[in-house]
């Protein structure tokens, strides 16, 4: 009985193999024997979870012929791959990835490091930061306060408390969008929002639209629904959206859905301009495709003098085209897990039907905490306190990467929580296992992108500053110089190091 659970093509493959190239190698630099190079590649893509454990990949001959190399090249590589681990195979069954024992199963996302592991790595893969106290004590005694009411009753509130609705409709409303608690529906986080969507919008074989490139736990969510994702480019530097082209691929794609962050971009911090929102709220219509507009990052600007646009719904104020999705996981704490949705009352009455097959609905201690929040301005004062840390961490950050790694490239955004980095012509998938060995987790650029896209790049994110910024980026740089070198085997150990 064959073990493997899912298949990677030839084509496919080599797409993911070419898209790890450096640029060429200076002098010193040892080049790796043919298969060497293809069984570290291979090895690469699973580690990051680009190819899958247990997916069964091509034959030899189909692989050599996508490669343009020998079968000999190809059989080497394979036999160096099964004698690490990553590879087993079975006569009459092919060949399929593996993990080596001990080694933990890649992950597809960016899941934050277990807290036992912070000791010695320095994880900048996951863009939150720790909550802003008091105020999440002082939510959740007002949340206490509340509940004895709610108590009573069963619990399920599949579309959101009622007060909570409310307040997030008010809050819609003050900014001149006038918006019904009937057109809310409170969520568990915006993943939650998002999953709900596509299972409802996108079903399997259905076309997705997304920012190239975008939030890399979002496309994951898209392709395990069974999403087709088209990638959508976006501007160079922080330009944001490339209107003509979002405008030919809604024409001529037409996807089902297509998924926006507008408000500094997740991972490259670029906020949409409002003629920019307008223009594809307008093709979005005319193409008949559902715009998800994902405001998650919305209230963070971190320069005091950026004038923030009208959001994204406010050119579709009935919600007949846009489907607004908010959090409070982002802007407050990623461990409050409350998201919303705003869109017309018939897609909330359809979201609120299929949840009953889903998780029912949102912990009521959590919506009472974030009501509490917002009905005290309690939230705002909150938020505050973040866009101050935020700040600091990206000009400490910035600060330290220009001064360890100077050939790195990026523009610093003015909002958000993460820096999209040009990484000087190295592979940011190599930089990715080199940081793992000097104790750095970084995320690499094909996270974000469809298909491989981004291998020059990674994202960095606001969540350390002072003394670990200045320790983050040297580790960063110890790991470029393990890529540029060609030091590809081996061990480094990362020292323990206490902020």
């Amino acid at each position: 009985m064959a073990q493997w659970t899912s298949a990677v093509g030839a084509a496919q493959l080599a797409r993911l193999l070419h898209s790890q190239q450096d640029r060429p190698a200076g002098p010193g630099t040892r080049r790796p024997p043919a298969y060497r190079a293809l069984a570290d590649g291979i090895r690469l893509l699973v580690l990051e979870g680009r190819v899958p454990v247990a997916a069964r990949l091509p034959a030899e001959r189909e692989l050599a012929l996508a490669l343009s190399v020998s079968r000999t090249t190809v059989a080497a590589a394979y036999e160096a791959l099964r004698t690490e681990g990553f590879l087993e195979s079975r006569r009459g069954a092919g060949s399929w990835t593996a993990v080596p024992a001990g080694n933990p199963v890649p992950a597809r996302g960016l899941e934050p490091l277990p807290p036992e592991a912070l000791g010695s790595m320095i994880d900048l893969g996951c863009a939150a930061l720790p909550a802003p106290e008091p105020w999440l004590t002082r939510a959740v005694q007002g949340a206490l306060e509340e509940l004895p009411p709610y108590a009573h009753t069963h619990g399920d509130y599949p579309a959101g408390l009622p007060a909570l609705r409310s307040m997030i409709a008010d809050r819609y409303t003050a900014q001149g969008i006038p918006t019904m608690p009937e057109q809310i529906m409170v969520t568990t986080g915006a993943m939650g929002a998002i999953d709900a969507i596509c299972h409802l919008f996108g079903g399997r074989g259905e076309r997705i639209a997304v920012e190239s490139p975008s939030y890399a736990n979002i496309l994951q969510l898209m392709r395990e629904a069974g999403a087709r994702l088209v990638p959508v480019a976006m501007a160079a530097g922080l330009g944001g959206w490339d209107m003509d082209r979002w405008r030919q691929v809604l024409r001529e794609a037409a996807p089902r859905i297509a998924y926006v962050v507008a408000d500094f971009h997740n991972p490259t911090g670029a906020l949409a301009a409002e003629d920019q929102r307008r223009r594809l709220v307008d093709a979005a219509r005319s193409a008949g495709t559902v715009l998800v507009a994902d405001e998650t990052m919305s209230e963070l600007w971190l320069d005091p003098d950026v004038e923030m646009p009208r959001p994204v719904c406010a050119f579709d104020p009935a919600g007949s085209t846009v489907i607004t999705v908010g959090s409070a996981s982002k802007a407050f704490w990623a461990g409050m897990r409350i998201g919303w949705v705003r869109a017309a009352p018939d897609v909330i009455r359809s979201l609120v039907a299929a949840r009953a097959y889903a998780d029912l609905g949102t912990p009521v201690l959590e919506q009472l905490a974030v009501n509490w929040l917002f009905g005290t301005g309690g939230w705002e004062q909150a938020v505050e306190m973040r866009r101050a840390q935020a700040r600091q961490n990206r000009d400490e950050l910035v600060a330290a990467v220009r001064r360890e790694l100077p050939d790195w490239e990026f523009e610093v955004p003015r909002g958000g929580l993460t820096l999209w980095v040009r990484t000087g012509g190295l592979s940011g998938s190599r930089l990715a296992e080199a940081g793992e060995r000097v104790g750095v987790r970084v995320p690499s650029g094909p996270r974000f992108g469809v298909d491989g896209a981004f291998e020059g790049y990674v994202r960095l994110p606001f969540t350390v500053g002072g003394p670990v910024a200045e320790e983050a980026a040297t580790r960063l740089s110890a790991a470029a110089h393990l890529v540029r070198t060609g030091a590809t085997t081996g061990t480094e150990t990362p020292r323990t190091f206490v902020a």
